[in-house]
């Protein structure tokens, strides 16, 4: 995946991430880590469920489940 198309990835999972955790947004900058985070846990999430996702929109289908995943346990932590 090109550097350009992972941040574009990132930027747009963790736009909905923030959208569907009800959390809004987290900036241009905190949209993109958190998106490109949320691809590499959804990566490995995909991957231990034996699931594939493939694609521009699975990309950032699996990203935004990684992105979602990672908000939700810094959550946990957080209280």
């Amino acid at each position: 995946m090109g550097l350009i198309t992972l941040v574009l990835v990132g930027l747009i999972a963790g736009w909905l991430a923030g959208r569907l955790v009800k959390g809004g947004g987290y900036g241009v900058a905190g949209d993109i880590a958190v998106g490109v985070l949320g691809a590499f846990i959804g990566g490995f999430l995909f991957r231990v469920l034996g699931l594939h996702a493939s694609g521009l929109v699975g990309r950032i289908i699996v990203a935004t489940c990684g992105a979602v995943a990672l908000i939700y346990v810094l959550r946990l932590l957080k209280r």
